[in-house]
């Protein structure tokens, strides 16, 4: 027997070695690379949102905390803003540093600044303050912390919502 079965040549079979050519594997690491750029971009934009958010609850917070001392103390406290060094203080307390890239201006009684680029917003023993606002903005968002004279109740809004 040589070659032939049952009056038929045999086959060979050729068969071509199975896997993807390099064009094929370029074009899905390209892909791949594309798609990743886009899942980092999406989540540091996250990030910038979330810290967005705590930087503008913590605002919020020490605008309360001085408005409670002021309260509790019987004497007038004042929530100070540095808007060049990005910085806020809550009455006695410690200066607290916004994060980086987030710009500050806050909107007070022109009685209340200290100079070009510090201020204050200063609450009084019956609870009421001189009213203003402290503005964050990064990135395109922007937050708002409102502070109302007559009862310097504080809240925070988002104005480009």
């Amino acid at each position: 027997m040589s070659g032939h079965t049952k009056g038929r040549p045999l086959k060979k079979h050729c068969r071509s070695a199975g896997g993807f050519t390099m064009v094929e594997l370029l074009v899905v690491l390209v892909i791949i690379s594309l798609m990743m750029a886009l899942v980092g971009t999406s989540i540091s934009r996250n990030i910038s949102g979330a810290k967005m958010r705590t930087a503008a609850s913590k605002v919020a917070a020490s605008l309360r905390y001085t408005r409670t001392q002021a309260i509790l103390k019987k004497s007038e406290q004042v929530f100070l803003v540095d808007t060049e060094a990005r910085t806020y203080q809550a009455g006695e307390r410690k200066p607290e540093e916004l994060p980086e890239g987030m710009n500050v201006e806050l909107n007070t009684a022109r009685s209340e600044l200290t100079s070009e680029t510090a201020g204050g917003i200063r609450f009084y023993p019956d609870g009421g303050s001189t009213g203003g606002n402290v503005r964050l903005d990064a990135n395109g968002r922007v937050y708002r912390i409102n502070v109302a004279w007559l009862t310097g109740e504080t809240s925070v809004e988002r104005p480009d919502d």
